[in-house]
């Protein structure tokens, strides 16, 4: 399952630098393609202590963590909903992503003396300033279509009027600068499963849920000065999450390993690196989890939404095995370092059969049984 988030932000914010710490992390875990897929696409993992767990009592040849994506999207400037700066081309990237990554600029000039784009370091402000090209674009979007939604609800095809209805909904509201994700929060704008998909299928950034990055100063690593503390104020209220990074510091990092690395860390009061905890800030914003593979070739987590029942998670691996999918054995993490083998886990019959209604938890290590 290929997740996506897209790096959003107004120039000079330091999104590029993060971008780069982000996808030259190649320690998080041995072999595994840390790099830029393309010059502004690249891969991280989800940095997850119980895969090294599960490798102390499985002895493999290899771990591989969960990823996704990254998309470095162009700075978005004041007017790029009309086309100011690369206008739609930003806007194109930012409707193919699963959610948006904010970096706010926390961070006065420095010695670099990095010039604002507005002339001074005002968090909110800039804030507003992208959530209101986002909410611009949208209806633009919504304008553009529109007539073809009158056209096919005339037609009497269901869809086409649910469409129109979201759209009827979902405008005034943003014209009152009302994103479409606080819309729905709020109550405004209603959405059952099919609702929910029609919605999807317009491609409305400010649907995304967002996680907020403060790109801090280096003497204010945790983010707990003035300008990172409105900004998580801000994602509090919101029921969304912010994440402090130094940008500068993370590059450095990036750079490091072992015990350099930890000494690093240990001089300005982290236990890891912030990038691990953007990594798996956005995952928990897609509401995602995982579940474990082991055996003798690899140790592996794999991405799966919440509420995933075991033939959706075994589909994850390759579509066969949805579709093949006879039954999954089951164990936990907590078992194994329990019970220190699959093969004592059998023996103290901790080793659980389920069928095609499972809902898969997070920990879970499966051996799918299928048939093609």
């Amino acid at each position: 399952m290929a997740l996506e988030a897209g790096i959003v932000g107004l120039p000079n914010v330091g999104k590029s630098t993060l971008f780069n710490a982000l996808t030259a992390a190649g320690a998080l875990a041995a072999n595994y393609p840390f790099a830029t897929i393309e010059p502004n696409v690249g891969v991280v993992a989800v940095p997850d202590p119980r895969l090294d767990t599960i490798q102390s009592f499985i002895k493999t040849q290899k771990v591989v963590p969960a990823s996704m994506r990254l998309v470095d999207i162009a700075g978005i400037v004041k007017g790029a909903s009309v086309g100011e700066g690369l206008g739609n081309k930003f806007l194109s990237h930012i409707r193919e992503v699963d959610a948006v990554c904010h970096v706010v600029r926390c961070f006065a000039g420095g010695k670099e003396d990095i010039t604002h784009v507005e002339g001074s370091v005002d968090p909110l402000r800039d804030i507003e300033t992208i959530e209101t090209e986002l909410m611009l674009a949208d209806l633009q979007t919504l304008e553009n279509a529109r007539p073809k939604a009158q056209r096919a609800a005339r037609g009497n095809d269901a869809e086409a009027r649910i469409r129109l209805e979201l759209i009827e909904a979902i405008t005034p509201n943003l014209e009152a600068g009302e994103p479409v994700l606080k819309q729905i929060a709020s109550g405004k704008l209603e959405l059952n499963p099919e609702r929910r998909k029609i919605l999807k299928g317009l491609g409305l950034i400010s649907a995304k849920k967002t996680l907020y990055i403060a790109n801090v100063d280096e003497d204010d690593a945790l983010g707990e000065g003035e300008h990172a503390s409105a900004v998580r104020k801000k994602a509090e209220a919101e029921g969304m999450e912010m994440v402090p990074v130094c940008a500068k510091i993370e590059s450095e990092l990036a750079e490091l390993e072992g015990e350099d690395k930890q000494e690093m860390l240990e001089a300005i009061g982290l236990t890891e690196p912030a990038l691990h905890t953007v990594a798996r800030a956005i995952y928990r914003l897609l509401d995602m989890h995982s579940y474990f593979t082991a055996g003798e070739k690899e140790v592996r987590a794999w991405p799966i939404p919440q509420g995933a029942t075991a033939p959706q998670a075994a589909g994850v691996i390759h579509s066969d095995f949805e579709k093949g999918f006879i039954r999954a054995e089951v164990y936990s993490v907590d078992d194994l370092v329990a019970l220190k083998s699959e093969k004592a886990i059998r023996e103290a019959g901790k080793l659980r059969v389920e069928g095609k209604d499972y809902v898969m938890h997070d920990s879970d290590v499966v051996h799918f049984l299928f048939n093609v």
